[in-house]
C-alpha cells in the first residue's frame, strides 16, 4: 500500500554534520593518550549509541581503567577546542533544508547527542531555529537501537511513524528508525558505507541524492500494510 510522508526526521552526527570526522580525531587523541589505537572495528561498534554506552563500550573493549563520566569530560574538552573551526554541514542539507521550506513540511532532529553538543553544532550554523524541536540523549530514557526517540519525534510531529521519512547515517540509528516504523532511507558516509542497511527503504549518495525527494513526494510502499 502506498504511504505518504507528512514530516521528516533528521540524526545529526554524520547526517547533518561531518562530526563523525571528529569523533576519530577525538578517539585517536584519547587512545593515543593511553598507548592505544581508534579501530575502524571500534568506531563502528560504538557509532550511533548514546554517549555513555558509547564509552563503555571503548572501556569494556580497551580495558581502560577510566569511567565514563572522565571519557566524557576529556571528550567535551577536546571538541569545544575543535569544533568551532572543524565542523562542517554535509553535502546537500542547507538545500534539503530549503526545499522542505518551501514545501511546508515539517522537520524535526533526533539524536544520541547530549542536549549541550546539539546546541552548540547547530549554533555553528543557526539551524535549531529552523526545525520544530530537537530531541537528544536526554530526552528519551532508552537511546538508540531502541525506537524510543523515532517514536517520540512522531508523537511530537502529530502524524503516524509510517508518514514519518527518517534520515540516518548509521546502522544503529536506521534500526531504531525502522523499528519505529518509520520510513527511512540511510545516508552513509565513508565511516560508516559497509554496514548492514538491508532493513531501510533506500540507500542515498547524500542529502542531495534525488530518491530523497522522490520518497517525500511519491510516498512509498509500505509493505506492513500490504501492497
Amino acid at each position: 500500500m502506498k504511504q505518504t510522508i507528512d514530516a521528516v526526521v533528521f540524526d545529526m552526527d554524520g547526517l547533518m554534520f561531518n562530526t563523525e570526522d571528529l569523533y576519530d580525531q577525538v578517539g585517536d587523541a584519547i587512545l593515543d593518550r593511553r598507548g592505544q589505537r581508534f579501530t575502524r572495528e571500534l568506531k563502528l561498534a560504538m557509532m550511533g549509541l548514546p554517549g555513555d554506552k558509547a564509552f563503555q563500550v571503548m572501556i569494556d573493549r580497551c580495558m581502560l581503567e577510566d569511567s565514563v563520566k572522565q571519557l566524557q569530560e576529556e571528550t567535551e574538552a577536546l571538541f569545544a577546542e575543535m569544533l568551532p573551526r572543524e565542523i562542517r554541514t554535509m553535502p546537500g542539507l542547507l538545500e534539503l533544508l530549503d526545499r522542505l521550506e518551501e514545501e511546508d513540511i515539517p522537520k524535526g532532529i533526533a539524536t544520541s547527542s547530549h542536549q549541550r553538543f546539539a546546541t552548540i553544532a547547530l549554533g555553528q550554523f543557526d539551524l535549531a531555529p529552523r526545525f520544530d524541536f530537537v530531541l537528544t540523549a536526554e530526552s528519551v530514557t532508552q537511546g538508540k537501537p531502541h525506537p524510543e526517540v523515532y517514536l517520540l519525534a512522531a508523537e511530537k510531529l502529530k502524524v503516524p511513524p509510517r508518514s514519518v521519512l527518517v534520515l540516518e547515517d548509521s546502522h544503529t540509528g536506521s534500526t531504531a528508525a525502522a523499528a519505529a516504523g518509520s520510513c527511512v532511507i540511510a545516508v552513509p558516509t565513508e565511516h560508516s558505507k559497509d554496514c548492514d542497511f538491508s532493513h531501510v527503504h533506500a540507500v542515498a549518495d547524500g542529502l542531495h541524492d534525488e530518491i530523497v525527494w522522490e520518497t517525500i513526494e511519491r510516498g512509498y510502499v509500505n509493505k506492513s500494510m500490504g501492497s
